[in-house]
């Protein structure tokens, strides 16, 4: 099926459909979830395992077995695949999650452009109404994340609880806590929201206003990676507050009840405003860069698959 060109429904540039087919919008937002983690898994893999080495590492022998453990003699495929540790719900969470809101956001932005196109430039103005409306249905389809909350759960309580577990299987998790998995959805909604809004507001406004580019999908592989870095800097540092509390919610036991705003008390009385900071640097340092990665890839690659179809 040939690619469909941008569809001008009205005078102004919010009003412009940006018709990718569907394929190319899931294979896109796939592919970009599958590459962040084939390779940023096994890079914080191994610097984990690094980072618990007591011993001083004076050869490249003792740095491969510090590495792949038991498997240092084994072939390097056999050796690769195992930096892919308790990978399981991960994998399909982030999968989801990047096919979910890469590929969906547009499908979002074309019904506001379709429906609401005239309004958002009336409202803001021609251009600023455009990158307005690609923020706004980033932040629809960032609150509608919220169905994959049971995943994000499990994979925080497993890297921060473990012993929330005890040693129950996942399948006896979700029989046992049902609805319980989709805790704190409300706070996750309200991180989402403007994380999301920031996310594609920020990319979107970095084409705009930094290379004058009418045409989103026109954007050559630098100009993606310019703009995902600063949609993913920006994200990052709009939801850190309510991200920090979405965190506490959710890595408490399973019979622990405490909601959102007593969370938010106590954090406010013990630790003070900057607790709802902590982890920031962290954050920018290490999920920013696979962020604008897997985000630069998929902006990169659904205009490219769409070419092909």
């Amino acid at each position: 099926m040939a690619p469909t060109a941008p569809i001008p429904l009205g005078s102004g540039s919010s009003s412009t459909i940006e018709r990718e087919s569907t394929a190319a919008r899931v294979l896109g937002a796939g592919t970009a979830g599958i590459a962040e983690l084939a390779i940023f898994h096994p890079v914080d893999t191994i610097a984990k395992r690094l980072m618990s080495n007591q011993g001083k590492i004076a050869s490249s022998t003792r740095l491969n077995e510090v590495i792949f453990r038991k498997h240092a003699s084994e072939p390097f495929v056999r050796r690769f695949f195992t930096l892919f540790p308790g990978l399981g719900y991960a994998a399909a969470y982030k999968i989801l999650q990047r096919i979910y809101k890469y590929g969906g956001q547009p499908f979002v932005r074309d019904y506001l452009a379709l429906h609401h196109g005239g309004s958002f430039d009336r409202t803001f103005g021609k251009g600023n109404g455009k990158a307005i409306m690609h923020a706004t249905a980033g932040s629809i389809i960032g609150v509608g994340e919220i169905v994959l909350l049971p995943l994000d759960v499990l994979k925080i309580k497993r890297q921060t609880n473990p012993e929330a577990f005890r040693g129950r299987g996942v399948l006896r998790i979700v029989r046992d806590e049902g609805f319980a998995l989709y805790r704190g959805w409300g706070w996750t909604a309200a991180r989402n929201a403007p994380g999301s809004f920031a996310l594609f507001g920020g990319s979107a406004a970095a084409k705009q206003y930094l290379y004058q580019l009418s045409d989103y999908n026109s954007a050559t592989w630098f100009q993606n990676f310019v703009a995902s870095i600063a949609g993913s800097s920006a994200s990052l540092i709009v939801s850190a507050p309510l991200d920090v509390v979405k965190t506490r919610i959710q890595n408490q036991n399973f019979e622990v009840k405490e909601s959102g705003m007593r969370v938010i008390g106590k954090m406010a009385r013990n630790e003070g405003a900057s607790a709802f900071f902590k982890g920031l640097v962290p954050k920018l340092l290490m999920t920013g860069p696979k962020l604008t990665f897997s985000f630069w890839l998929a902006q990169t690659l659904i205009p490219a698959f769409n070419k092909m179809m």
